[in-house]
């Protein structure tokens, strides 16, 4: 879930979650109907990019807020894993310390050199366009532990592989994100992690390769996020920031048409201060009848688990161009990994169908003898609050339990596992095996980290969290 941190831009642009001609509608014959139907459509297909700004923003653009890492083209690294304090990622994974790089490809590629690091640990270098599509990896499972130098180019350089590199990835857009996952085995382990951090180098290609540096990108001017506006008509002028960095792509072209109509136009400003009352509520209808399908989705595909994350997050080729899946894991999970690198399976009812709430009740996850999920890697079950999606603050200081943490955990009698998800504690007896819930709603997402054959074939069944009595 969760949920990684700067990205730059094509030309210079400022929008003020405030601005548009409304001629495009209310002049060209557009009707509130179709303006509506169009609205819906932008949404769902843009919200994944709008929802990644907010995280951008807040990690390479926001100086003085607290959740900056680093500016755009330079790593920012984080010695922890994430606790409640941090809210710039929904859902975020606390198994493995991040780094990231919000990167700006538009003057030349850059070059992440990768340290060796030891075969049992799991690692990995997610890549995701501006669109949140994971368009390549380097790691443990598709580059190997033991170091290389790779390239990530933008979507207008077409140079050959320069001497050295092991790889050159693409990216469809200019602006690209970087999430490196490095696995902790605990508390006293956090030193290796920083130590292997500390390895990982970020540079432009010039820098390199010895040469001098090419014309610098035009800057970039950041409107500031604003939640309320991201989720209302101020959502379309975040996108038309957004689209600049974003050629169009063949199988889109259609699309993009269409989306001009109603004056989502890369670079554009989109004065919602100028749009009529009718087509106002017409785009704001668009949204919700967005919202309204994804509820539709969730309540009927995702808590039914006819579907995983693994059917969400993935390059263009695996989506299809599937905007619902892509919003749907946006939503719950912006940044997910693709299914052959993580499976998510998600928490949300209990065994009866019923929603989560840790001031109603308590659960249990029963694990038979031989019933742990199958992994290449490690699994990990974290808790999130239900209203904010971010950890939950407890006594313990404990957000997930997790496959390394076995040896620790208390086995039943029969070698089976109980996992106790609760409020209040079970009793000191049990605390090992105890993850606590907030005094309301709440979810849990389980991870698997390169998981099992069994897993992703869905041989494996997940157990369901149970009432107790």
């Amino acid at each position: 879930m969760y949920r990684s941190l700067i990205a730059l831009v094509l030309v210079a642009a400022t929008i003020p979650a405030t601005t548009m001609a409304d001629s495009k509608i209310s002049g060209a014959g557009v009707s509130p109907a179709e303006a509506r139907a169009i609205a819906k459509e932008a949404y769902l297909w843009g919200f994944p990019m709008v929802e990644s700004y907010k995280t951008l923003y807040a990690q390479a653009v926001e100086t003085a807020g607290p959740n900056f890492r680093a500016p755009l083209n330079h790593l920012g690294s984080s010695a922890n894993v994430f606790t409640p304090k941090d809210t710039a990622i929904v859902t975020p994974n606390s198994d493995t310390p991040y780094s990231m790089i919000w990167m700006d490809l538009r003057a030349e590629p850059l070059v992440l050199t990768i340290p060796k690091i030891e075969e049992n640990r799991y690692f990995s270098v997610q890549l995701i366009d501006l669109y949140t599509q994971n368009f390549d990896y380097i790691g443990t499972r598709t580059t190997g532990n033991n170091g290389g130098i790779y390239v990530v180019a933008g979507p207008d350089w077409k140079g050959a592989t320069p001497p050295g590199v092991s790889k050159v990835f693409h990216s469809e857009t200019q602006i690209a994100y970087a999430i490196y996952r490095t696995q902790l085995f605990g508390e006293k382990d956090i030193e290796n992690v920083r130590k292997i951090q500390k390895g990982y180098v970020v540079q432009p290609l010039s820098a390199f390769l010895g040469k001098s540096a090419p014309p610098a990108a035009s800057k970039i001017n950041f409107p500031p996020y604003n939640a309320t506006d991201a989720h209302g008509v101020g959502f379309f002028a975040y996108l038309n920031f957004l689209l600049q960095f974003a050629p169009v792509q063949p199988s889109e072209v259609g699309l993009r048409e269409r989306f001009a109509k109603i004056g989502i136009v890369p670079g554009k400003p989109f004065n919602v201060d100028k749009l009529s009352p009718e087509t106002r509520q017409a785009l704001l209808d668009g949204i919700k009848d967005a919202d309204a399908d994804f509820a539709q989705f969730k309540k009927t595909r995702v808590d039914t688990q006819a579907i995983s994350s693994s059917d969400l997050f993935g390059t263009r080729e695996f989506l299809k161009n599937n905007y619902l899946y892509r919003f749907a894991g946006a939503k719950m999970g912006i940044f997910g990994n693709s299914g052959a690198e993580a499976n998510y399976e998600g928490y949300f009812t209990d065994a009866d169908h019923q929603p989560l709430d840790g001031s109603k009740h308590a659960y249990t996850l029963h694990f038979g003898k031989d019933e742990l999920p199958p992994t290449k890697a490690f699994w990990s079950l974290t808790m999130y609050d239900g209203k904010s999606q971010l950890l939950v603050d407890n006594p313990l200081n404990r957000y997930l339990i997790n496959s390394p943490m076995l040896s620790s955990l208390s086995r039943d009698a029969d070698g089976g596992l109980t996992l106790y998800v609760q409020h209040t504690s079970p009793g000191k007896d049990k605390e090992s095996n105890w993850l606590p819930a907030p005094n309301g709603p709440f979810f849990a997402v389980f991870r698997n980290y390169q998981p099992g054959d069994a897993v992703l074939d869905r041989s494996w069944k997940r157990p369901e969290l149970k009432k107790v009595p």
